[in-house]
């Protein structure tokens, strides 16, 4: 059993609650203690995602940060093709055409 990988997985459910809030998932692929190496797969909803590359980030920067032992972090996103027809986002804006003000407010 790797006890780094087993703190890296509780890691990520505390710090990165916003995944799962969006339908993503985690899953901690390998972590190397004596090579200082982290592979994070992240899957469902974030297969796609406009701004999977920010919280692949993200969680990059923050696992060298958190746990002295890791040195590189690899975050692997599956690429479905999908490019986020069904996210959360998707609706929110549209309406602001229809507007009764007149086009001049700005």
């Amino acid at each position: 059993m790797n006890d780094l990988a087993e703190r890296v997985e509780e890691w990520m459910v505390g710090q990165m609650p916003i995944i799962q809030m969006h339908g993503g998932t985690s899953v901690v692929r390998e972590a190397d203690p004596e090579s200082g190496l982290v592979v994070v797969e992240l899957g469902g909803t974030c297969s796609g995602c406009g701004i999977s590359d920010i919280t692949a980030q993200n969680i990059k920067r923050d696992l060298i940060m958190d746990f002295e032992e890791v040195d590189d972090v690899q975050v692997k996103v599956p690429d479905t093709g999908d490019m986020g027809a069904s996210t959360v986002e998707g609706g929110r804006g549209g309406d602001l055409q229809f507007s009764t003000e007149s086009g001049d407010h700005f």
